[in-house]
């Protein structure tokens, strides 16, 4: 297997970051329990905390039975699914993003504080999403936005609830959509930073009761069989990712099927990169292409 040279790929700042993230995030920490793996990613993300923008404000409150933080704003509204491999992660991990966002925006944000595992399989967190999604809907348009394991529920949901003319589109960031993990980037990018190989077969089977099943779309939604009627969609994939296959691949089986997506692959960064908007000049870019893209989408416009 070739050696990536990710001295040269990552810049200083982006290592900076790294460092950051590595200082409050041990590397055997899939290795820990449950209960430790939550904790030290609450205090990781805690670390990379900023305070909300002007006028962004936040209130809790279930939506079809979920526990989910809203961010009052102008429709259409966005569903966000947070990251954390479906095992860590919740509403206080990625408020900061989701309050940026409604900042950016001026939309209104609602993030779903979905179930868990391994205490909760699959399907609990698809099935949440989907409710969550579901009940949106029925009130008003609606863009899915998700991170990591969460943009993987989005897709999932959006799959699920396709037809929808009140979905308006969905942003995927560096999503893991049960791309093949025997070549491609999951093997050029196994020993990447942030996330390697080892820790996507860990959380790729936590979901289930053995290992994951194949070609299920609502676990893995580039194994679908179907790609039609989907809204459009935007794919954003960190380069030293072991997952930066999936998000080109799967916006280029929506555009075979006729539908309209893109994909991008962000040079240099990270996966988790969402954290440093505020600290590395690559993250800020690409978080601005990630909420001018949520902007258009609100607009009925294809912005590519």
């Amino acid at each position: 297997m070739t050696q990536t040279d990710y001295q040269t790929l990552i810049d200083a700042p982006t290592w900076a970051f790294i460092e950051k993230t590595s200082a409050s995030y041990p590397e055997n920490t899939a290795t820990l329990s449950i209960a430790e793996q939550r904790a030290i990613y609450d205090g990781m993300c805690a670390a990379f905390d900023t305070p909300y923008p002007p006028g962004v404000t936040s209130h809790d409150a279930p939506i079809a039975g979920v526990p989910c933080r809203i961010y009052p704003g102008k429709e259409p509204t966005v569903l966000y699914l947070h990251g954390g491999g479906y095992v860590v992660g919740g509403l206080h991990s990625h408020d900061g993003v989701c309050a940026d966002i409604r900042a950016a925006t001026g939309l209104t944000v609602v993030s779903a504080d979905y179930r868990l595992s391994p205490e909760h399989k699959h399907p609990a967190a698809f099935d949440d999403a989907c409710a969550v999604a579901r009940a949106l809907a029925q009130q008003g348009p609606l863009i899915l936005v998700g991170d990591s394991a969460g943009a993987n529920l989005a897709a999932a949901a959006v799959h699920a609830l396709r037809g929808q003319p009140q979905i308006k589109g969905q942003v995927l960031i560096y999503p893991g959509l049960g791309g093949d993990l025997s070549k491609g980037s999951y093997l050029t990018h196994a020993q990447a930073p942030m996330l390697s190989r080892d820790d996507v077969l860990f959380y790729k089977d936590i979901r289930h009761d053995g290992p994951a099943p194949e070609g299920d779309p609502t676990v893995s939604p580039l194994q679908d069989t179907d790609f039609t009627g989907l809204p459009p969609t935007f794919a954003i994939a960190a380069e030293c990712d072991p997952l930066a296959d999936d998000a080109p691949a799967y916006a280029a089986k929506i555009r075979a099927a006729g539908g309209r997506a893109q994909a991008i692959t962000e040079a240099g960064l990270v996966h988790g990169y969402l954290r440093a908007r505020h600290s590395v000049p690559r993250a800020a870019e690409s978080f601005a292409r990630i909420t001018a893209a949520i902007s258009a989408f609100a607009q009925d416009r294809w912005p590519f």
